[in-house]
């Protein structure tokens, strides 16, 4: 029997995880002065990371037998907050942490550690039979704010656009707002999905759906949907987002993925954390359809 949690709190009420993780871990305590000796730890946040930490999860269970590491996921608002809660060991963010959140855990005389452990594309995607192949960052920006609602707007066909997007608590939202959106409001007709897993389905079965994931989850659909290349403006290189353009930084919807703890981090989750960082833990960055930080 796998011992790893593979939860996704978008697919249970939120008031049972709750419950559940308060019955799972001993004393709900994620003090890091308490860590040296740990045999469970538990990692929530981001959805776009669940895979990639999950997988961490498993192979370093394999090299350390007796210990137990759960995954969960939820958003990295959601991580965020379990974190300066004290309910989660650590917390998997696809966006840096904000100021009132850093405001938050100085009132309750924490300090939080950040971590860059891999990095990220954001793609671009549509249904196989949309004839549209590239978009610049502004026809993004209309399309995702509702000034574009025709794909005739954006070199298609004259068919209404179905915004898909995250949800709130989500880093990619957030990421995607920042970035492509110039922080403006989606449109109020965007539909928010609750996974990224939703919005490939929803993509692949409607052909006039638009939405975005992590590069990792869009490579293991692609016979599912189409990935769009990104321009600066119409005069620019169309880029698809992959490795070696992330890397380089030549796809411009890009960014880095992050873990935070409560403090310097000791014992089990220090060991953890230094294997994500390892070679080893970057391999599976690698083979997991993320992007490596060394």
């Amino acid at each position: 029997m796998n011992r790893i949690s593979k939860k996704a709190m978008t697919t249970v009420p939120l008031a049972l995880i709750a419950l559940l993780s308060l019955g799972a871990i001993p004393g709900c305590s994620r003090n890091p002065d308490e860590s040296e000796g740990k045999t469970y730890i538990t990692v929530k946040g981001s959805d776009t990371m669940v895979h990639l930490a999950s997988t961490w999860a498993e192979s370093f269970m394999e090299k350390h037998p007796d210990i137990e590491v759960s995954v969960t996921g939820g958003g990295s608002g959601t991580g965020i907050a379990a974190l300066l809660n004290g309910t989660t060991d650590l917390c998997a963010a696809s966006r840096e942490i904000k100021q009132k959140e850093l405001q938050l855990a100085q009132q309750k005389g924490l300090q939080p550690q950040e971590f860059v452990a891999a990095r990220d594309g954001i793609a671009v995607i549509v249904n196989h039979k949309n004839p549209v192949s590239e978009l610049t960052l502004e026809q993004l920006e209309k399309i995702f704010t509702g000034d574009f609602e025709r794909w005739n707007q954006a070199g298609g066909s004259d068919e209404g656009i179905l915004v898909l997007s995250r949800e709130s608590s989500s880093g990619t939202y957030v990421f995607f707002q920042e970035r492509v959106l110039q922080k403006k409001d989606y449109t109020p007709k965007a539909k928010l999905m609750p996974a990224t897993s939703a919005i490939i389905q929803s993509v692949s079965s409607d052909q006039w759906t638009i939405g975005y994931v992590g590069l990792g989850y869009a490579q293991a659909a692609r016979e599912k949907v189409k990935i769009i290349a990104v321009k600066t403006d119409p005069s620019s290189p169309a880029v698809l987002p992959s490795d070696k353009t992330v890397s380089a930084g030549d796809y411009l919807i890009a960014r880095p993925l992050y873990l935070y703890t409560n403090g310097t981090p000791k014992g089990t989750v220090k060991n953890f954390i230094d294997f994500c960082l390892s070679e080893s833990g970057q391999n599976i960055v690698r083979d997991t359809g993320y992007v490596t930080v060394k």
